[in-house]
């Protein structure tokens, strides 16, 4: 997966901001041998995080259009597009684009092509090709409370949740619910991914994993599944009917399925009848994960079916919510946070996650980690078990909550995360995943050429998004140069110290000038001062 071109002729995201933005990712012909991430850097309000969410709608749009059964909704019908991007298919790069445009006649329609040689061939949307040459997942990450990119991928766990309470219910006629190839990792889901590198990931990726933290592996855990909890909606009954199966939330043969697995994994369990509430509790040893073996291939297997379990939240959602988000999503009102069940009324939730200290070997509960910890062990654990071909990387963000140190490092580290062929920067499964992620801070692009680094600015107060690369070279750049390209921020020094420099720089009086200099920290600007003291004495001595 490696995308080349996109050209938005029209959407409505950021109030119409990106209309009309033609970007050229690589050149085509450039040959791809390794991991190759870029990097949207820019200030805020420049369309970063809206570019990354309608990139993620335009694929939801494609897969609506040619795997319906997966993602079974859009969020943005009315994007207007051109895509290109490369897929590997048999071991051949294929030349794909897509575009959804509207005719003479003013008709929409979403068609995809091969290009090959200069010639387009139209696909059949209904052909085996055409699942062929689509990505195999699209990953989103937000990090923090701006939950912009997320809302595609929001979109895409409604309709799943809605379709396990349809089929278990009888209101549909399938047997099986194919996973959505839209996958969000966010706080929501830290656990499940974590959970599942540190039960069935190789043990190399779990040193890397939890490194960091200070803490050497996951101790014991608890599950809570609850289906008949008074959060949650109930079967309805109808005449005639035999009794259902459950009194609450009525679960897929998969799910049900899982719920087995995990009673079979279980150091210990327990199950309240009245609100058909499962608990599981794990004490984690070989013994544990030898059960998990037997029943989970891997660690994005076991994450598979947490996740599936855990997108059942949604129905603990009031019906009248879940109605409002629908309509504001088609209407393109979007609140800044969206809605979330509150733990105890949540289907599906993790408890008592612990771990042992790495220095004291005492018991340390997860909670008790800082957001940074939390992040960095989620990214992490999110690339390693997502090793595949086929794979589009959204990160909006992805070290904001990193200490300078980790920041310095993050690049560094994502590339040397280890793989079966030795490291990610070197994997050649790597080679074919793509990544795009934003960034406020200069140390990423630092690690990047300009031509892997799109620079975002608004061309004036309300005009359109403008991208390219940076004026300068950003790979080995100090960070004072990338601040001041890409944030007009020249000097780094924030506001309130900057003003009191400029004070002193206006002022003739040297004994304030050096009694206020005691309070700087070493700085060029505080360096330009003594030079200012110089010249004041020059002025009064004439030498």
């Amino acid at each position: 997966m490696r995308l080349i071109r996109l050209n938005i002729v029209a959407a409505d995201t950021c109030g119409g901001l990106l209309d009309g933005l033609d970007l050229n990712f690589r050149n085509i012909f450039d040959p791809v041998s390794s991991f190759d991430p870029l990097c949207l850097i820019g200030p805020n309000g420049a369309g970063k995080s809206q570019f990354l969410q309608l990139i993620a709608e335009i694929f939801q749009s494609i897969f609506h259009a040619i795997v319906p059964d997966e993602e079974r909704s859009e969020g943005n019908p009315e994007i207007l597009f051109e895509l290109e991007y490369l897929m590997s298919v048999n071991g051949a790069d294929c030349h794909i684009k897509a575009t959804r445009l509207k005719d003479d006649s003013g008709r929409t329609s979403l068609d995809l092509y091969e290009l090959t040689d200069g010639d387009e061939v139209k696909c059949d949307l209904k052909s085996h090709r055409a699942k062929e040459i689509l990505p195999s997942l699209i990953v989103g990450y937000s990090s923090g409370d701006n939950e912009t990119l997320s809302l595609p991928f929001l979109i895409s766990r409604s309709g799943y949740a809605k379709d396990v309470a349809d089929m278990a219910n009888g209101k549909s006629n399938k047997t099986f619910l194919p996973e959505t190839r839209l996958m969000l990792i966010d706080y929501g889901t830290h656990l499940e991914v974590l959970v599942a590198n540190l039960l069935l990931g190789e043990n190399k990726h779990q040193t890397e994993i939890l490194s960091h933290a200070r803490v050497t592996h996951l101790h014991s855990f608890r599950c809570v599944i609850q289906l008949a909890h008074s959060a949650v909606p109930k079967h309805p009954r109808r005449k005639g009917e035999p009794p259902p199966l459950r009194k609450g939330i009525q679960l897929t043969d998969e799910l049900e399925q899982y719920l087995k697995s995990l009673e079979k994994c279980a150091t210990c369990f327990s199950f309240n009848e009245d609100t058909e509430t499962y608990i599981f509790d794990f004490f984690v040893n070989e013994a544990t994960i030898r059960a998990f073996k037997e029943h989970w291939k891997s660690a994005l297997d076991l994450y598979t079916a947490l996740h599936k379990l855990a997108m059942l939240n949604d129905l603990a959602i009031p019906k009248k919510t879940r109605v409002r988000f629908s309509k504001d999503t088609k209407a393109r009102r979007f609140a800044s946070r969206l809605p979330e069940p509150q733990d105890e009324d949540k289907v599906f939730r993790f408890e008592r996650v612990r771990f042992r200290s790495e220095k004291t070997g005492s018991i340390v509960d997860y909670v008790s980690l800082s957001d940074g910890e939390h992040q960095l062990a989620q990214l992490l654990g999110t690339f390693s078990m997502i090793a595949f071909p086929g794979v589009l990387f959204l990160l909006d963000e992805p070290e904001s909550h990193f200490n300078p140190r980790w920041r310095v490092k993050f690049l560094s580290q994502l590339l040397d995360l280890p793989t079966a062929q030795g490291k990610r920067r070197d994997d050649s499964h790597a080679a074919k995943q793509d990544c795009l992620l934003t960034t406020h801070a200069p140390f990423v692009p630092s690690d990047l050429s300009r031509e892997k680094v799109l620079l975002f600015r608004r061309k004036s107060d309300f005009g359109k998004i403008e991208v390219a690369p940076p004026d300068i070279e950003t790979f080995g750049a100090n960070f004072d140069a990338i601040l001041s390209e890409c944030f007009d921020v020249s000097p780094p020094i924030s506001q309130e110290s900057r003003s009191k420099i400029d004070e002193l720089m206006e002022s003739t009086d040297a004994e304030y000038i050096k009694h206020e200099m005691v309070n700087l920290g070493s700085s060029v600007e505080k360096v330009l001062l003594a030079d200012r003291l110089r010249q004041i004495a020059v002025e009064k001595t004439g030498k």
